[in-house]
């Protein structure tokens, strides 16, 4: 009786596995027939900040690398065709100047990597061309500008990145800015957007570049959303939910009013802004090991900490990182609250260092987020609709608003 019963369960079980296996390989399947846009992968800076020159015996590490989380190999291999390369400006060129110079090298970057590489790269200025891109095989590089301090005080600059292919401005970064308040900043110089601001964000309805919400403070946001006449975005940004008092991300509230403006939210992969125990155990384990490491006369950012903190993450690897399925609740959670409209792919590839859930390493393992949302019960439309059509919805409106009032 007892052999009958344990032989009875080996079907359920082997059915099971493939049920999974056949998951696994629909979540592939998925993730190559549709397009996978991903608002803000950071290679620009990534590469810049390396001294990265674009000479013919470096241009392999753009096609196969170990380095960094995006890789033409890896890109193909985990179904991206369409990522939002961020021209990426850090606030110090707030006080040095410069900003506007600093883009353009960004930017040139960009263009430079899709000349190299025609067969494979291309630079992308609307959906229509990233369909085109898909159709063919290349790999769209959309641009999105972090921080709108290239702006600098000239309105004229609005136009002007919009004419050098970026689509998206998130107003600012980690301080104030001429333009709005950051969620990253205590000084709350203008209590939200300043007067020149707000002139700001109906240049960029009329030119058409989607305003970008993310590190913008809470009053920020609210008046953005009284303003815009567009839809807006989120590029990488997740739920305060999973993250009480952590403002970088959106609140409930904050999420439902974007959707009502027509937005969408593009989740962030970074665990600490995935989960507030893991960012809490995080911050432990650096007071942890700046304490131990100046008991061996070592500082935190020495170069001789590499393999204690390489030692420590490898023994905790459980508490210091979030996975993929926590992405999932948080797509769950705006679904929930906002509808499956309203909520896409922003992950931040190569900008929040060793910080990736297992699970989400690198642009190769867009499939293990389709095959959790598939194991949830999600729709083969609703992926789609996360992995591109929602962020192609509010991109195409918001060039249709500034057809109309560039007429008007």
């Amino acid at each position: 009786m007892v052999l009958f019963a344990a032989l009875s369960t080996l079907p359920l079980h082997s059915q099971s596995e493939k049920q999974d296996a056949d998951l696994h390989k629909l979540a592939n399947k998925l993730a190559h027939q549709f397009i996978i846009t991903d608002t803000h992968v950071d290679l620009p800076y990534h590469l810049k900040s390396r001294n990265f020159k674009l000479t013919p015996s470096s241009q392999g590490i753009l096609i196969k690398t170990k380095e960094g989380n995006f890789d033409y190999e890896r890109a193909k291999k985990g179904g991206l065709d369409a990522p939002f390369m961020s021209i990426y400006v850090p606030a110090s060129y707030q006080k040095t100047g410069g900003a506007k110079d600093y883009a353009d090298t960004l930017i040139n970057l960009v263009q430079n990597i899709a000349n190299a590489f025609p067969g494979k790269f291309s630079v992308a200025t609307s959906p229509a061309q990233i369909e085109s891109n898909f159709k063919k095989g290349t790999i769209s590089l959309p641009m999105g500008m972090e921080n709108g301090a290239p702006v600098e005080d000239d309105l004229n600059n609005v136009g002007y990145f919009q004419k050098r292919g970026i689509r998206y401005i998130t107003l600012t970064h980690s301080k104030d800015n001429q333009i709005c308040d950051s969620s990253y900043d205590t000084t709350h110089t203008w209590n939200g957007l300043s007067e020149f601001g707000k002139k700001v964000v109906a240049e960029m309805n009329r030119v058409g570049i989607m305003v970008d919400i993310s590190h913008v403070s809470d009053s920020t946001f609210w008046q953005v959303m009284d303003l815009s006449k567009a839809p807006c975005i989120a590029s990488h940004s997740s739920c305060r939910k999973f993250t009480p008092g952590f403002e970088r991300n959106m609140s409930d509230a904050m999420i439902k009013r974007l959707a009502e403006n027509g937005g969408v939210i593009q989740i962030n992969f970074g665990s600490s802004f995935l989960d507030g125990g893991v960012n809490k155990r995080r911050s432990e384990m650096r007071d942890e090991l700046t304490k131990m490491l100046k008991e061996k006369g070592i500082a935190y950012r020495d170069e001789a900490t590499k393999p204690y903190l390489q030692k420590y993450i490898r023994q905790h690897k459980k508490e210091l990182f979030s996975d993929v399925e926590m992405v999932a609740n948080h797509i769950d959670h705006v679904a929930q609250i906002a509808g499956i409209d309203h909520v896409g792919i922003g992950s931040d590839f190569d900008g929040v260092g060793d910080s990736l859930p297992v699970g989400l390493k690198d642009v190769s393992a867009y499939p293990n987020l389709i095959y959790a949302l598939l194991k949830r019960g999600y729709s083969e439309s609703d992926i789609e609709k996360i992995c591109y059509k929602n962020l192609s919805r509010v991109w195409n409106q918001v060039d249709e608003i500034a057809g109309e009032l560039q007429q008007n």
